[in-house]
């Protein structure tokens, strides 16, 4: 299984333009940003001191948020391709089985996945940091990379999900255009939440990727929000209305949102295997 993984991540990385296709959701968001959201935002919380800072760290927050969703989709495009090529029946006559040759597409891409955001955040905290002299504590590290993690695994059992269902790798690039795109306005990175109608509210509230860009964007911005906002009450219109906390009658924890995304972590690995199950039957049968 650890030969085709590496495998998977060798073809990954090999393709260069298919890897920078797959940050594009993931760069759109960076790049309007800069152009057209900042200034914007700027605008529009003035009054915060050291807004500056503030707001590239929620774009940070959401963009990595977006990289987990994007990179892992492209990624398993190797297994659609390898569908498509047969070469996924020709592996299922060797030794290694059903589930092991399953399992090692999504351990691959949820790889791919952890170490696309790591360069992703290694570009903007270098860029931020030249621009607007943003730093960041190195204790937060171990709470990043734990973030990153369930990102890229929950990212990957969504997306194995929906590609063990398309038959075409034609297909899956039309759907991973469609998920680039959607992705920003689902993490609020292009418009922020609080900025929406309850009902598009609603539906972001529905989505793993909200979540996950919550619990960035809380420990990116955690010093940086004790450090501006003296008044509780400011604080939490702030946190509202950016999606840094989101708000299912009151104002959702960092650790409520940890549990949240615990739970879709394994509601994702239970469907998953479930499909897998009833995937397995029918070939079997």
């Amino acid at each position: 299984m650890l030969t085709l993984v590496k495998r998977n991540c060798l073809l990954y990385f090999r393709n260069r333009s298919g890897v920078i296709f797959s940050l594009l959701g993931a760069l759109i968001s960076f790049i309007l940003y800069l152009i057209f959201l900042k200034d914007n935002l700027e605008s529009s919380w003035s009054q915060v001191e050291n807004g500056n800072q503030l707001l590239d760290t929620w774009l940070i927050g959401g963009t990595l948020a977006i990289t987990g969703i994007t990179t892992t989709l492209a990624s398993l495009s190797q297994l659609t391709k390898d569908k498509e090529s047969h070469v996924r029946q020709d592996l299922l006559i060797t030794d290694l089985g059903y589930w092991p040759l399953s399992f090692s597409y999504i351990i691959s891409a949820a790889l791919i996945g952890f170490i696309m955001q790591l360069i992703m955040l290694l570009i903007m905290a270098s860029y931020f940091y030249f621009m607007d002299k943003v730093t960041f504590s190195w204790t937060i590290l171990p709470q990043l990379i734990l973030i990153m993690i369930l990102n890229a695994l929950i990212s990957t059992l969504i997306n194995a999900l929906i590609a063990n269902r398309i038959q075409s790798v034609d297909n899956l690039g039309k759907l991973a255009t469609i998920f680039g795109a959607a992705s920003g306005f689902l993490v609020g990175t292009y418009v922020p939440i609080g900025a929406l109608p309850d009902a598009a509210q609603t539906i972001m509230k529905l989505t793993p990727g909200a979540y996950i860009a919550s619990l960035f964007r809380q420990t990116l911005m955690s010093d940086a929000l004790k450090d501006n906002f003296s008044q509780e009450n400011a604080r939490e219109h702030f946190e509202k209305m950016m999606g840094i906390r989101l708000d299912w009658q009151d104002l959702l924890t960092n650790t409520d949102t940890y549990y949240i995304v615990v739970g879709i972590l394994v509601a994702g690995v239970l469907l998953f295997s479930l499909q897998n199950a009833l995937r397995q039957r029918r070939a079997l049968v």
